[in-house]
């Protein structure tokens, strides 16, 4: 058991699989060892949590469709003139007080659209605000039972072993007071953040030393030449943006268009192809710029048009990947056979992690590395183009026009009240959690305010993969001590201390745990533990248990605790040392603060 244990959180730590391939190693190992029952070993597929967890990632997916997500933060935009001490709280306080209700990931990456569009427009910096708004959705979330998976996970696991079920706004005081505690630390430690918006898209990914003008001159060899039959089609390293001829611009153009003298071409390749073409026979480099900002979005129809017949009409964009992205696991040269005609993938920049502690910036399409849950793909398109890629499933178009909300009144609002009937439901006891969810994704699908095809594409499968593989994990603690074995040494150990001593070491050790893996799987690795340490001192579950809950959600000092911190840890320009210092220190005051609290309930 403790060679599985080892095992996986080697994998989790250096991600050496993604975490859905993870969940099912540890279901086939468990099987074959005979650490569970093959009934068992499936068990977590029909376990109510994970049921639950579905049930509510679906609503959360027809609550962002349908535009109440966005309607609830709509109103952030009016706060941009307010000082940055201000703007920063009410950003915490409005997305803990959603997340609290609806998924923490789906309600962050809203409000990154909003602070990337108020950084765009009036320069407020995103640095400042990103790093607050992920740490305050993840504490929002702990405010209630349905608030995260964890807690759904934690509350079943416990269940199950014997405890009393967890009311859903049972431990929201501790909750509200641990947001409380982190919004005025967060606001007081603002000035330790990075200053600015970020860098711009043609210093973040060196544009300037990779895109170029080459005039055809007239007795080039690439004169009477297809676009299929030059060099610049055979060569992977050379991507040909445009072709102007005439003052006529083609946008993307075809390998069957023919090579003109006096051609002007837009290529972006690395620094060794570019010498290549600068020593080509009767190929001229120009020194003309090309990089340009996308355009203001208070930019009125007829300047639009009149950019129409102009070199500069083309944009770079950014599209930040989500889980289940349609993107995730493709090269850079697979994307670029993959996309449609006048959007051309130029580079990924790859996400932090562990094993690679510095981003890492892929132009090659002859490099085999693919993109990941966190990284960011540059797309050069033009403005035509921008509405396509803003319909793009789990990705976020990280530079974007303002646009007009398709979403009628009706759905908005009928999907809003589903959410308070699902809340009402559960929050009174009539109906379980997972029993309310499911009414309410029913109702929705029955008035054809969500589509099932929609679902199956934007559903978080990792998440309900992970949940179902290590459910498993702590079926097979139990069935072969492990949990009983961990937690007679610990009552060792803590023979005799005091009840602080004791909810501290817990409540520490799955903190730090939580830092290296899914709190999900800290969640049901320790509950076992936590709950045989309290039978074992003849004391009440119900500190131990919370404990558990609480901390496998406040491990802020990594960005690879939790999915949201991994989503901005680039996009604000953060070091590894912003969440070690700032988040360490938060982490550090919540465990102190959660002791004391949860001592006094012994």
């Amino acid at each position: 058991m403790f060679c599985v244990l080892l095992v996986t959180v080697v994998l989790f730590v250096f991600e050496v699989f993604p975490v859905d391939k993870i969940a099912f190693f540890i279901i086939v190992s468990l099987t074959l060892m005979g650490l569970v029952k093959p009934e068992e070993a499936i068990s977590g597929f029909s376990n109510s949590a994970t049921i639950a967890v579905l049930a509510l990632m679906i609503l959360a997916i027809a609550l962002e469709e349908n535009g109440v997500i966005g309607w609830l933060a709509s109103g952030m935009g009016r706060i941009k003139g307010l000082p940055l001490y201000v703007m920063a709280p009410v950003f915490m306080f409005v997305t803990a007080g959603i997340s609290a209700f609806i998924s923490t990931t789906a309600v962050v990456i809203v409000f990154i659209k909003i602070v990337n569009q108020l950084s765009e427009k009036y320069n407020v910096s995103q640095s400042k605000l990103l790093l607050p708004i992920s740490f305050a959705g993840i504490l929002g979330g702990s405010c209630t039972l349905m608030g995260t998976s964890t807690n759904l996970i934690v509350n079943s696991v416990a269940t199950d072993l014997g405890a009393e079920k967890l009311g859903f706004f049972e431990f929201s005081l501790l909750g509200m007071i641990f947001l409380g505690i982190s919004i005025v630390y967060l606001t007081f430690t603002l000035r330790w953040l990075p200053w600015g918006k970020g860098k711009n898209l043609d210093e973040d990914y060196h544009l300037n030393n990779y895109v170029t003008h080459v005039h055809i001159n007239a007795d080039s060899q690439l004169v009477g030449k297809t676009i299929a039959e030059s060099f610049l089609y055979e060569n992977p390293e050379v991507s040909l943006l445009k072709l102007t001829r005439n003052n006529k611009v083609h946008n993307a153009p075809g390998k069957y268009i023919t090579f003109k003298a006096n051609d002007e071409l837009l290529l972006m390749c690395d620094l060794e192809n570019l010498a290549r073409i600068n020593k080509s026979e009767n190929l001229s480099l120009n020194e003309k710029k090309y990089i340009t900002p996308l355009q203001p979005k208070e930019i009125t129809k007829e300047e639009l048009e009149e950019k129409e017949t102009e070199l500069d009409t083309r944009v770079f964009v950014e599209l930040l990947m989500l889980p289940g992205a349609q993107f995730l696991g493709k090269t850079l040269g697979g994307l670029r056979s993959l996309m449609m005609q006048d959007i051309v993938p130029l580079a990924i920049k790859k996400r932090k992690t562990l094993t690679n502690l510095k981003e890492r910036l892929v132009r090659s399409s002859m490099n085999k590395l693919v993109l990941k849950v966190g990284d960011r793909l540059l797309l050069e398109t033009s403005t035509e183009k921008l509405e396509t890629l803003s319909t793009m499933e789990n990705v976020i178009l990280l530079q974007e026009f303002d646009n007009i909300s398709s979403n009628s009144k009706y759905k908005r609002y009928f999907s809003l009240a589903v959410l308070l009937l699902v809340i009402g439901l559960a929050a009174s006891g009539l109906l379980s959690i997972m029993v309310s969810a499911l009414t309410g994704v029913c109702i929705l699908l029955l008035t054809k305010n969500l589509d099932l095809n929609t679902v199956y594409k934007k559903v978080n499968w990792q998440i309900f993969f992970l949940l179902a593989g290590m459910i498993p994990l702590g079926i097979a603690m139990h069935n072969t001590g492990a949990d009983a074995y961990i937690s007679e040494k610990l009552l060792t150990f803590l023979f005799d201390q005091p009840g602080y001593i004791v909810i501290g070491t817990l409540f520490f050790s799955t903190m730090i745990l939580s830092a290296v893996i899914s709190n999900n799987a800290t969640a049901i690795i320790m509950t076992p533990i936590a709950m045989a340490v309290a039978q074992g001192m003849q004391l009440d579950f119900k500190p131990f248990i919370l404990a558990v809950m609480f901390a496998a959600n406040f491990s802020f000092f990594t960005p690879v605790g939790y999915q949201t911190n991994t989503l901005i840890y680039s996009m604000g320009n953060y070091r590894f040392s912003h969440f070690f210092g700032i988040g360490g220190v938060l982490s550090l005051i919540l465990a102190l603060v959660a002791t004391f609290l949860l001592t006094n309930m012994l």
